[in-house]
């Protein structure tokens, strides 16, 4: 362990930074361990670690309920879309200012061997569900020691539970003052391919759990959900609000199956008479009275017999009780089932709860209820925040995609890893939507732009400006002002030649063809 496993990049020297009392809050779920102990680290693989990789195992298991499976299939559908005519994503370089062309291209070069390497293109559900529901997602860059410059060569799935982020860092206390900062002094992944779960008797030394393969930050690409705990130690997944709604569905669905069977059928109390009989022979009169008149033939779907099964007794069989003399005599009545069984609001209500916690609109619980495309001002307002919520999620998901084009570029010696953060803030991932919803507001806010239009277009050019106009009514930005003046202004010139192609000075009898006479059917 006193080595790192993998490849660093090359960094220049860091300038010392302003201390301040306020440690920086972080969301890559990384360990603070402090410097020094065994192999000159110290990790809490008792307490966070295991606690953390437990929980990827418990939303595994939350993945596979029917309800919140459907609810998973309703956000990667939205966050993927497959076309066979268009990409998953596409890199957007029109933000990137100061970069030349050649670099833009070499960018998105490199993007598109990313995608192969990941093989985004046909595992793209896969990849967005493990990121989802572990709420994290680990990938070993592979790379050719004697050939550097040829980049990645292999991206090898890590699972979560095997492999940890560490962060060592040493306190320090300001000369003359009482405040006490931390530095950090080294970043690394820890692997074991035991994984980090369950120490026998308790112990993380029992097992030799403990110990790991140090590996190098950058020979790991790493991207978290970015839901960090109350504490901000663990990064938890987005299915962690979920938990409580569906144990509590779970609960109710069980307690409404056991409440059904036991109180579906209609039970019959039988009252025997046994008159003056002693207590013996009274219990043996009333048992011989239930065999002779129950009747216990079962249809055994196993072999097809139809069998006698009287010697077994049930929660579901009729009562039988002793009267004595002087009663009513031997009767029979009849006790109701239960009663309102049809009813389910509460597991319905359960139901919607745990959609709410997931962020899924609640119509897409029903799916005999339609969707419907009408005006904008009619879409329901939970699938407006649903996009929103899906937009979220790409923005977090393609800081994926910028950690492993750094490495890509800066490996083949396109930029220095300086030179890329740089501009990295301004590229930007697109990914394909079909969503109509997203398509009927933009019509629909593009329509009432224009009415407004129309309604102050004989205003225009005496009390409002046309740059006014552009700027305030359509909402236009520079540059699309400068796009939009040029593309009129070369349809401009191409319509006037038209016209004059198809007007003759001499008799305007001129057809496109250039022939004389009418024109050519």
């Amino acid at each position: 362990m006193a080595t790192l496993f993998g490849f660093e990049l090359r960094r220049a020297q860091k300038e010392p930074v302003t201390a301040s009392f306020a440690p920086v809050q972080l969301d890559d779920g990384a360990h603070n361990v402090s410097t020094g102990g065994m192999y000159g680290t110290y990790v809490d693989l008792e307490g966070a670690t295991r606690t953390e990789a437990e929980m990827v195992t418990r939303y595994r298991r939350m993945s596979m309920q029917p309800e919140c499976d459907m609810a998973i299939d309703d956000i990667i559908h939205e966050l993927v879309v497959y076309d066979e005519h268009q990409r998953l994503v596409e890199i957007n370089l029109d933000k990137v200012k100061g970069a030349s062309a050649s670099t833009k291209k070499a960018i998105q070069q490199e993007f598109e061997n990313v995608l192969e390497l990941l093989e985004f293109n046909n595992k793209a559900y896969e990849i967005l569900r493990h990121w989802y529901i572990d709420g994290r997602l680990f990938y070993h860059v592979i790379i050719d020691p004697k050939n550097v410059d040829d980049g990645i060569v292999e991206i090898r799935y890590i699972d979560p539970r095997k492999i940890k982020k560490v962060r060592e860092s040493k306190k320090e206390r300001l000369p003359g003052t009482q405040v006490t900062v931390s530095r950090t002094t080294q970043e690394f992944f820890l692997y074991n391919d035991k994984g980090f779960v369950g120490y026998p008797g308790g112990s993380p030394t029992a097992a030799g759990q403990d110990q790991g393969v140090k590996i190098a930050k950058d020979a790991v690409l790493h991207c978290t959900s970015g839901v960090m705990s109350e504490d901000n130690r663990l990064v938890l997944s987005h299915l962690h609000k979920a938990i409580k709604p569906l144990n509590q569905l779970r609960i109710l669905e069980d307690a409404t199956v056991i409440y059904r069977i036991a109180r579906a059928p209609e039970r019959r109390i039988f009252y025997i008479d046994v008159g003056n009989l002693p207590k013996m022979k009274a219990e043996q009169y009333l048992r011989d009275m239930m065999v002779k008149h129950k009747n216990r033939l079962i249809y055994d779907a196993a072999t097809g017999e139809i069998r006698d099964d009287r010697k077994f007794m049930t929660m579901l069989e009729d009562f039988w009780l002793p009267r004595r003399e002087g009663g009513r005599g031997t009767e029979i009545t009849t006790l109701p089932g239960g009663q309102n069984l049809g009813e389910m609001d509460d597991v319905l209500y359960f139901q919607k709860k745990m959609y709410k916690s997931l962020n899924v609109p609640v119509s897409r619980l029903e799916p005999e209820t339609g969707m419907t495309l009408g005006r904008a001002t009619e879409i329901n307002r939970d699938e407006v925040k649903f996009q929103k919520f899906i937009q979220r999620l790409r923005m977090r998901f393609s800081m994926l995609f910028e950690s492993a084009l750094e490495k890509q570029m800066v490996l083949k010696g396109h930029l220095t890893l300086e030179e890329y953060k740089s501009i990295a803030r301004n590229i930007t991932y697109d990914f394909k939507t079909d969503n109509y919803f997203t398509e009927l507001k933009e019509n629909e806010i593009l329509n009432e732009r224009i009415n407004t239009l129309n309604n102050i277009d004989n205003y225009t050019g005496r009390y409002f400006s046309k740059d006014w106009v552009k700027r305030n009514i359509l909402k236009m930005s520079d540059d699309e002002i400068n796009q939009m003046d040029d593309q009129i202004s070369s349809e401009t010139e191409t319509d006037t030649e038209m016209d004059a192609a198809l007007a003759d000075p001499a008799d305007g009898n001129n057809n496109i063809d250039g022939t004389k006479g009418p024109p050519n059917d």
